[in-house]
């Protein structure tokens, strides 16, 4: 029994611990930007859907509330956030959507199966592509309907809140999309 309860606060401890390590990541991936045409790529969206691709639904959505808890208390974890950070003031701007898109799309990340192609055929990697497009087109979906209803609907939302993103996006689903398959394995180590 005592075997069955140390297997039990290990795996505890691990999920907590790939929970703290992708909180992290994701805090990380949204500063850091990288020079990309029309506007710079944060790797944010990639990191969201890598944790529920790599560690399933539960540990992606763990992350990812652990993530918005720590921008709701004010840590500067959020792309546009100062030092200091802003907590709710921020998270409820133009960007609130995209951050409830991050759970819709973990989770949608996190049920589906991957297949490595490089065992398997070309095929695949356009059925990742697929599935990883379904998944961050919440991301966009929630983030347009949030800023709609923020600076209104007779705005361009379009061309302000997904446009200027999408090939920075595509390009990161073709990285994702070529590792989905190996990354997939990582989750037998969670839950």
């Amino acid at each position: 029994m005592e075997i069955i309860n140390n297997l039990k606060t290990a795996k505890i401890l691990r999920n907590t611990l790939i929970v703290l390590i992708g909180s992290i990541l994701l805090a990380l991936s949204s500063k850091f930007k990288i020079p990309f045409y029309p506007v710079p790529m944060t790797m944010q969206t990639f990191v969201v859907l890598l944790l529920g691709v790599a560690f399933g639904w539960k540990i992606a959505l763990g992350t990812i509330c652990l993530y918005l808890f720590e921008g709701a208390i004010g840590l500067p974890v959020f792309s546009g956030t100062p030092e200091k950070g802003i907590g709710l003031i921020y998270m409820f701007g133009p960007t609130a959507g995209y951050l409830i898109g991050f759970l819709v799309a973990a989770y949608l990340a996190g049920i589906f199966n991957y297949d490595d192609i490089f065992r398997k055929s070309i095929f695949f990697f356009f059925l990742n592509y697929i599935k990883l497009l379904f998944c961050v087109s919440f991301i966009y979906f929630f983030g347009m309907v949030w800023l709609g209803t923020l600076i209104g609907w007779d705005k361009p939302i379009f061309d302000l809140g997904a446009k200027p993103f999408l090939l920075a996006e595509s390009f990161k689903l073709l990285i994702l999309s070529l590792i989905a398959g190996k990354v997939f394995r990582l989750r037998n180590l969670s839950w």
